[in-house]
C-alpha cells in the first residue's frame, strides 16, 4: 500500500505543471520595462539631464593663478597671485577672494604690485542691481536646462504610452486569433464526431455510401479552416513577442496552452465636459512647459534692455613685516565701486521680445488645437465603446439562437428526420455567429484600449 501511495506521488510530482494563462498586465509590464523605444526616452531624458549638469558648471567655483617675474632690466620684481570666484545664483554678481604676493622692486607705475612680506589676502563681491539682478544668461540657462528634463519626461510618458496602446492591440489580436482557432476547431470536432455515427448508419443500411464521402470532404474544408486560423494565431503570437520579454530584455512567443479564457477587462473612464483639465495628457502638459521656457527667455530679452548698474565692496589686507613698497600698505583697506552701462541700439532685445511674443501665441493655440483634437478623439471613442456594448448583446443572442437551432437540428438527423445538408448549414451558421460575437467583443475591446490610451490612464496602461 505504501509503495503505491509512493508511485502515485511520484506520477504527480513528474506530471508536468499546466500553463498559466498570459494576462494583460504580464504583458503590459514586460513592455514598459524593456520596450526598445520606452528604452531610447530614457536615455533622451538622461541626456537633459546632462544638460542641467552643464548649465550648473556656469556657478562652479574657479581658481586662477598668475605669475610673473623680470628677468632682465633694471627692476626685478616678482609677482604671485592666486585668486577663488564663485558666481551668485540668486544675482547676477559673484563671490571672489584672492591672495598676492610680490618681491623685490618695481617702477612707480606698478606701485600696486607692492606687498607686505607675508603678502595681500583680499575678500570681495560685486552684486547686480539693474540688469542680471533678478535674471541673467547663467541661470536663464539653468532653467531652460530644468525644463528640458521635464520635456523629457513628458516625451518618454508619450512613447510609454504609445507603446502600451501598440501591445495591448497586440495582446487583443493574439486573443482574437486564439479563440477564432477554438470556433473552428469545435466545427471540425462536430464533423469527426458525425463522421463515427454516419459508419454506423451505413453499416446497418439506414445511409447511402455516399453521405460518409461527403462527410469527409466537408471534414477537409473545416481542417483547412482551421490551418488558416492555426497560421493567423501563430503570426499573431510572433507580433505579441515585440512586447512580451524576458527579464534580459530578449523577445518571449507566447504558446497557444497560455491563450486566456477571453478578451481583458478594461474599466470605461470617467468622462465629462472638463475632460482635458482632468487628464494628465504629456502632450498638454509639454505645452505649459514651452510656455515657461518662452516665458524665461522674454525675461532674458528684458533684461538686455535694462541699464547696468553694479556694486562692488572690497577688503584688502597685507601681513607680515613691511615689503620695499613700505609700510603704508600694512592698514586694512576698504573700497567700494560702483560701475554703471546703458545700451543706446537695443534692436535685437526688442526683437526677442517681439519673438518670444509670437511663439507664446503659437503655443497656446496650438495647445487649443491638441484640447480639441482630444475632446473630438475621445468622444468619438466613447460612441464606438458604447456602440461596441450593444453590439456584443445583440451578437450574444444571435450565437445563443444559432447554437439552439444547430443543436435540434443534429438531434432530428440523429433520428433521421433531417438531411446532413441541413445540419451542416446549422452548424455552419452557429459557428459564423459565434465569429462575429468575438469580432464584436474584440471591436469593444479595442475601443476600450483607444479610449484608456487617448485619457493617458496610466494605471490602465501599466504605467
Amino acid at each position: 500500500m505504501i509503495r503505491r501511495l509512493i508511485a502515485i506521488a511520484a506520477l504527480i510530482v513528474a506530471a508536468p505543471a499546466a500553463a498559466q494563462p498570459l494576462t494583460l498586465e504580464t504583458v503590459l509590464k514586460s513592455s514598459a520595462q524593456h520596450a526598445p523605444a520606452i528604452l531610447e526616452a530614457i536615455t533622451r531624458e538622461r541626456q537633459a539631464e546632462g544638460r542641467r549638469v552643464t548649465a550648473e558648471g556656469a556657478f562652479d567655483l574657479l581658481f586662477e593663478g598668475d605669475a610673473q617675474s623680470r628677468l632682465l632690466g633694471y627692476y626685478d620684481g616678482t609677482v604671485v597671485e592666486g585668486k577663488a570666484s564663485r558666481p551668485l545664483a540668486t544675482n547676477g554678481g559673484g563671490l571672489y577672494g584672492g591672495y598676492r604676493v610680490s618681491r623685490g622692486t618695481f617702477p612707480v607705475y606698478e606701485d600696486k604690485a607692492f606687498t607686505n612680506r607675508l603678502g595681500e589676502v583680499k575678500v570681495g563681491a560685486v552684486f547686480s542691481l539693474m540688469r542680471d539682478r533678478l535674471i541673467d544668461e547663467r541661470r536663464g540657462k539653468l532653467g531652460l536646462a530644468g525644463s528640458d528634463i521635464t520635456l523629457a519626461q513628458l516625451d518618454r510618458e508619450m512613447v510609454a504610452i504609445g507603446v502600451q496602446r501598440r501591445a495591448i492591440e497586440a495582446y487583443q489580436n493574439w486573443v482574437a486569433a486564439g479563440m477564432r482557432v477554438r470556433v473552428y476547431r469545435d466545427l471540425l470536432g462536430l464533423a469527426s464526431e458525425r463522421q463515427a455515427s454516419i459508419e454506423r448508419q451505413i453499416n446497418l443500411g439506414a445511409r447511402p455510401d455516399i453521405l460518409s464521402t461527403e462527410n469527409r470532404q466537408n471534414m477537409v474544408r473545416r481542417q483547412t479552416l482551421v490551418v488558416r486560423a492555426e497560421q493567423e494565431l501563430a503570426a499573431a503570437a510572433n507580433a505579441l513577442s515585440f512586447y512580451l520579454r524576458d527579464a534580459t530584455g530578449e523577445r518571449q512567443v507566447p504558446a497557444p496552452d497560455r491563450l486566456p479564457a477571453g478578451f481583458p477587462e478594461l474599466r470605461l473612464p470617467i468622462l465629462g465636459p472638463d475632460l482635458t483639465r482632468r487628464i494628465e495628457r504629456p502632450d498638454l502638459e509639454a505645452i505649459l512647459v514651452r510656455l515657461e521656457q518662452v516665458e524665461v527667455k522674454r525675461l532674458l530679452a528684458e533684461n538686455e534692455l535694462r541699464p547696468r548698474l553694479d556694486v562692488r565692496a572690497e577688503a584688502a589686507k597685507d601681513v607680515g613685516p613691511p615689503g620695499l613698497g613700505g609700510a603704508r600698505r600694512t592698514p586694512t583697506e576698504g573700497i567700494v565701486g560702483l560701475r554703471f552701462s546703458m545700451p543706446l541700439e537695443r534692436r535685437a532685445a526688442r526683437g526677442k521680445i517681439a519673438e518670444a511674443a509670437a511663439e507664446r501665441d503659437g503655443l497656446r493655440y496650438r495647445r487649443k488645437l491638441i484640447e480639441d483634437q482630444i475632446l473630438v478623439e475621445v468622444n468619438d471613442l466613447a460612441i464606438q465603446a458604447t456602440t461596441a456594448d450593444r453590439l456584443v448583446a445583440l451578437a450574444g443572442d444571435e450565437t445563443a439562437l444559432a447554437n439552439r437551432m444547430a443543436d435540434a437540428e443534429r438531434r432530428r438527423f440523429q433520428l433521421g428526420a433531417s438531411d446532413f445538408l441541413v445540419v451542416n448549414l446549422r452548424e455552419e451558421s452557429a459557428a459564423d455567429a459565434r465569429l462575429r460575437q468575438l469580432d464584436a467583443e474584440y471591436r469593444r475591446s479595442a475601443a476600450r484600449a483607444e479610449l484608456i490610451a487617448a485619457t493617458a490612464d496610466r494605471a490602465q496602461l501599466g504605467l
